[in-house]
């Protein structure tokens, strides 16, 4: 793991009750972690923001898709894109608002061999878990862990803090995938990392 870590703990709710743009550059350098050994240092997230955010999922109000993102902060949306991709994101804000940060791109760093088993056997470690899709599968991210507790881990499924901090000047800039709100820098990641998702061609900007 790099940098100095302590023993790993669950962010509190608190941590996730806010508003997302705030939430988002705090998350780099979490670990995202299973209860069988998986674990990755996020390293890339966008943030979206409810009704205020043509691009946002919620921007339109509740559906039976997006319910979760409406509950409590710290709880886990996931949905199902493209027909083949699941991607998940942490709910922020409090009940009602909508709001949530999506994980865009983890460092693998430890479970290595059940995420690349997930990922079919992927040839370089950077593509493991470099774009949201991607997380999602090395993870065994599906709906069944749609709503799953963040903080207490009620699914086998958190985000941790081990005690290295999310840089200090994260590297920012528009988010990917979108048509929508492509002016705002809601994308934060660690810059040079190797593990960040590629920037797709303008003409492919449609959220994963």
């Amino acid at each position: 793991m790099k940098g100095r870590t302590s023993p790993a703990k669950s962010l509190p709710r608190s941590f996730y009750r806010r508003d997302p743009r705030e939430v988002a550059p705090d998350l780099l350098n979490k670990l995202l972690a299973r209860d069988d050994g998986r674990v990755g240092r996020i390293v890339e997230v966008e943030a979206y923001c409810g009704e205020e955010d043509p691009a946002a999922h919620t921007f339109a109000g509740p559906t039976a898709r997006n319910a979760t993102m409406f509950g409590d902060g710290g709880h886990l949306y996931v949905y199902f894109t493209y027909g083949m991709h699941w991607c998940a994101n942490a709910v922020c804000g409090r009940i009602g608002q909508g709001v949530g940060v999506l994980l865009r791109a983890i460092e693998p760093v430890a479970g290595l061999d059940a995420m690349r088993e997930a990922r079919n056997w992927p040839r370089r470690d950077r593509d493991i878990g470099g774009g949201p899709a991607r997380l999602a599968q090395a993870f065994g991210i599906t709906r069944a862990l749609d709503g799953a507790d963040l903080v207490n881990g009620d699914r086998g499924i958190r985000i941790l803090d081990d005690g290295v901090p999310p840089p200090a000047c994260p590297a920012a800039g528009p988010r990917i995938g979108i048509s929508k709100a492509v002016e705002h820098p809601w994308r934060w990641y660690v810059a040079e990392n190797p593990n960040v998702s590629p920037r797709p061609s303008p003409r492919s900007r449609r959220r994963p």
